[in-house]
């Protein structure tokens, strides 16, 4: 049982990670934002979501803006430290996407299962946590607020409806980030390594079910 929702926004930022310093968004959303977006309606350690599908159903328009950043990353070690703004701000420029439309497609697969997360006969209690998300879904029930890429670029979040359909456009946008495979990391920072995909688009269609994951 797979679902399909609908995701909007005025603005967004998917950013390319191999650019360090300007912000410059990818031409749609990523996987791993779909999955952050799919995972503020409903969270829950004993299922992993999947991305199965990306349509985009918007032209693809690009806005360019400049924004006060602080030049200082935030880790767990000096999270609780005052940062002086005036002192640790700086501006950055960022090309963001505009006015964005997409539907995505997913599925849950078990993780980490608890006694209460089988059934009787010791099978994954996957009927439950169905039910779960459609009632969320159908109440617009989030736990915090969905956003495309950052914050400051919050997402509208729907159930899909049938007469949406995907941008008629065929290309190839070469390398994309899939997601990030977390590893051991210290008590400062956490470590991971991003995987990537070929991003095929066929007739504004992202098919993610059968891609090969790069590293």
């Amino acid at each position: 049982m797979g679902f399909k929702i609908e995701v909007s926004g005025k603005y967004a930022c998917f950013t390319r990670p191999e650019l360090k310093v300007e912000r410059y968004s990818y031409d749609f959303i990523t996987p791993s934002a779909a999955r952050g977006i799919v995972e503020a309606i409903y969270w829950e350690p004993a299922i992993r979501y999947v991305i199965d599908k990306i349509s985009v159903c918007s032209p693809i328009h690009f806005e360019n803006i400049r924004r006060n950043e602080l030049k200082s990353k935030a880790t767990y070690g000096n999270i609780n430290k005052v940062i002086i703004a005036n002192e640790d701000r700086t501006q950055r420029a960022s090309t963001i996407l505009r006015d964005v439309h997409y539907l995505i497609t997913y599925h849950f697969e078990p993780a980490k299962l608890g006694e209460r997360d089988v059934t009787t006969d010791g099978k994954f209690n996957h009927g439950k946590f169905a039910d779960t998300i459609k009632r969320r879904l159908e109440k617009g029930q989030t736990y915090h607020q969905p956003y495309l890429g950052t914050r400051e670029f919050p997402a509208t979040v729907k159930i899909a409806t049938p007469d949406i359909e995907p941008l008629d456009i065929n290309k190839n946008f070469g390398l994309m980030l899939y997601d990030l495979e977390y590893i051991n990391g210290t008590d400062d920072e956490i470590e991971f390594i991003p995987t990537y995909f070929v991003a095929n688009m066929v007739k504004g269609v992202i098919d993610l079910r059968n891609i090969e994951v790069l590293k």
